[in-house]
C-alpha cells in the first residue's frame, strides 16, 4: 500500500503567472527562485501553483490547450539571454504593458511568441538534450506542436472550422502540411523544450531547499485543444467535432446560479476501452513536473454534471455516472513517487460516492474555511468536524474572495457565529484569525493564498467563477512582506508544528 498522507506542514498558493517581473507576466526566472527562498525563510514546506499548461480563449488555466504542455508565457526571457538566445535590448524593445500588478494577455499573445521566435532562430536544433527531449515526449509533443502550427495557419480559428482533411487528421493531408510547415512545428517544440528545461531547474532548486511543489491537473480540456482534436473518440462530440454535451456545475457555494464551464465531457466508454491511456499519459507527465498532484474537481470523476451546449442556465443540466474507482486506479498506477490530493470541494452530500472513493484510496482531500460558516455547526469544513488529519485545509482558494475581501463584504448580522468560533469581535480580525484557525487544525497541510498572506482585498482576487473578464490577471506588484508579518508566519509554523 502506498503512503498517501503528506508530511505535516504549511504552504502558499501562488500561480507562476502571478510572480513579479518586468515582462508582463510571472516566469520561472529569478523571481521564482526568490519566492522559493521566501518559502524556506517562512518555514513553509509546500508551494502550490495553478495549472501551468498553455491557455486559450479566456486565458483560464482550467481551459488548457494541452494536457501535457507547459505555457510558453512562463518561459523566463532573462535566462534565454544568459544562454545567448536573446539580447536584453530585444526584450526591452517589446511592449509588455505598464501595470506590474496585472497581466495584459493581449500583449502576451502579440509579443511573447514574437520574442520567442527570435530565440528560436538562434537555437541549435542538434543539441543533444533537445533531441532526447523530443524522443522522450513525442507521444504528446508531436500532436501539440502540429495543432499549434495548424491553429496559427488557420488564423486561430477553432479546429472544427479547418479544411476537412486537416480537421479530420487525414494522413495524406497531415503529412503534406508537416512537410511544408516543419519550421513552424519545430518552433512550438522548441518552446516546450525551453519550458521543460527551466521548470526542471526550478523544481530541483525548490526540492533542494526543502520545498515540494503541488501541481494542479484540470478535470477538463478546452474544446479547441490539441487533445480533443487528436483524440475525438475520447470526448462526447458530434460527427463534425461539434460540442454535444458540456461540463457544468449546479448552484453551489461558489455560484448561486451555478456555472457552465463549456468543456466537452469525456466519453467514458471509449476511455475505459482504451484502458484510460490518455489519462495515464497526462499523469505520467504530471508526476515528472510535480511532487504532489492535485486532481481538480474530483467529484466529476465519480458523478459529473453536464448541460446541452445551448443551455442558458446550469439548472437545465443532469448528473451522469463517472468511472470512479476504475479511473482512480488507472491514475494511481502511473503516478510513481508523486503524491495525489483530491479537490472534493463542492456538493459532497449530492455525490456520496466521493467519500467512499476517498476513503478507499486514502488520498488527502480538501477543506475550505470560507465555505465553513454558511450552513450550521455540522458543516464538514469546520475544523471541529474533521475526522482525521489526512486533509489539505485552505482559508480561501483561487475561486474565493480574499479573506480581507470576504470580511469587508459581509454584513455584521451574518457574522455572529464566525465571531464566536474565532473568538474575535471585529471584522478586521477575521483574516488573520482564519489563517491561525487553519494552522491550528489537525489537517496535515494548510495552504494559504499569497493574497491573504499579504492581506489584500478583492482587487487581488484571482478568479470569480461564472464571470467573464478580469480573471487570472493578478500579480504581486509592489506589495511585500514586512519583517513583522514574516515573523508571524514563521511563528505560526513553529507553534503548530508545521
Amino acid at each position: 500500500m502506498k503512503e498517501r498522507s503528506l508530511t505535516r506542514g504549511a504552504g502558499i498558493l501562488l500561480a507562476i503567472s502571478s510572480l513579479p517581473s518586468h515582462y508582463g507576466i510571472g516566469t520561472m526566472g529569478e523571481a521564482a527562485v526568490k519566492f522559493v527562498d521566501l518559502l524556506a525563510d517562512l518555514k513553509q514546506r509546500y508551494w502550490q501553483v495553478l495549472p501551468i499548461g498553455p491557455t486559450g480563449f479566456g486565458d483560464s488555466p482550467y481551459q488548457p490547450v494541452s494536457s501535457c504542455a507547459g505555457n510558453p508565457y512562463l518561459i523566463d526571457l532573462d535566462e534565454l539571454c544568459s544562454i545567448g538566445l536573446l539580447k536584453a535590448e530585444e526584450i526591452r524593445a517589446m511592449d509588455w504593458g505598464d501595470n506590474e500588478s496585472d497581466i495584459d494577455y493581449s500583449k502576451m499573445y502579440e509579443n511573447r511568441y514574437a520574442i520567442l521566435r527570435v530565440a528560436f532562430k538562434r537555437f541549435d536544433a542538434d543539441n543533444g538534450d533537445y533531441r532526447a527531449f523530443l524522443a522522450e515526449n513525442s507521444s504528446w509533443l508531436d500532436d501539440y506542436a502540429l495543432f499549434r502550427a495548424l491553429h496559427k495557419s488557420n488564423k486561430e480559428t477553432t479546429w472544427t472550422e479547418w479544411e476537412q482533411g486537416l480537421k479530420d487528421r487525414d494522413p495524406a493531408a497531415v503529412s503534406k502540411y508537416r512537410e511544408k510547415n516543419s519550421e513552424e512545428i519545430d518552433f512550438y517544440k522548441f518552446c516546450q523544450f525551453q519550458f521543460d528545461r527551466q521548470w526542471t531547474a526550478l523544481k530541483n532548486y525548490a526540492n533542494q531547499r526543502g520545498i515540494q511543489i503541488i501541481g494542479d491537473i484540470p478535470m477538463y480540456m478546452a474544446h479547441d485543444s490539441a487533445d480533443v482534436w487528436a483524440h475525438r473518440d475520447l470526448f462526447v462530440l458530434g460527427k463534425n467535432g461539434e460540442l454535444k454535451s458540456v461540463s457544468a456545475v449546479p448552484p453551489d457555494e461558489f455560484s448561486e446560479k451555478g456555472q457552465i464551464w463549456g468543456n466537452p465531457v469525456y466519453n467514458w466508454t471509449s476511455q475505459e476501452a482504451d484502458d484510460y491511456s490518455w489519462w495515464k499519459e497526462r499523469i505520467r507527465r504530471a508526476s515528472k513536473l510535480f511532487d504532489v498532484i492535485r486532481l481538480d474537481h474530483f467529484i466529476g470523476m465519480v458523478k459529473y454534471y453536464a448541460v446541452n451546449p445551448s443551455s442558458s442556465s446550469s439548472a437545465m443540466g443532469k448528473w451522469h455516472k463517472g468511472p470512479g474507482k476504475k479511473l482512480v486506479e488507472a491514475i494511481d498506477s502511473v503516478c510513481g513517487d508523486a503524491k495525489l490530493i483530491v479537490d472534493d470541494a463542492g456538493p459532497r452530500t449530492i455525490v456520496p460516492g466521493v467519500k467512499k472513493l476517498v476513503e478507499k484510496f486514502g488520498c488527502p482531500c480538501t477543506r475550505i474555511l470560507l465555505m465553513a460558516f454558511n450552513t450550521g455547526t455540522d458543516n464538514d469544513n469546520l475544523p471541529h468536524n474533521y475526522q482525521n488529519s489526512n486533509l489539505i485545509v485552505y482559508p480561501s482558494t483561487h475561486d474565493n474572495e480574499t479573506l480581507v475581501g470576504f470580511a469587508e463584504s459581509r454584513d455584521e448580522s451574518k457574522l455572529s457565529y464566525l465571531y464566536e468560533y474565532l473568538n474575535i469581535e471585529d471584522k478586521k480580525d477575521i483574516p488573520d484569525a482564519m489563517i491561525r484557525l487553519a494552522y491550528g487544525s489537525c489537517a496535515d497541510v494548510v495552504i494559504v493564498q499569497m493574497q491573504d498572506i499579504l492581506g489584500l482585498g478583492n482587487d487581488a482576487r484571482m478568479n470569480a467563477p461564472s464571470t467573464i473578464g478580469g480573471n487570472w490577471q493578478w500579480r504581486v506588484g509592489h506589495e511585500s512582506l514586512d519583517s513583522e508579518r514574516s515573523a508571524w508566519i514563521r511563528q505560526l509554523a513553529n507553534i503548530y508544528r508545521r
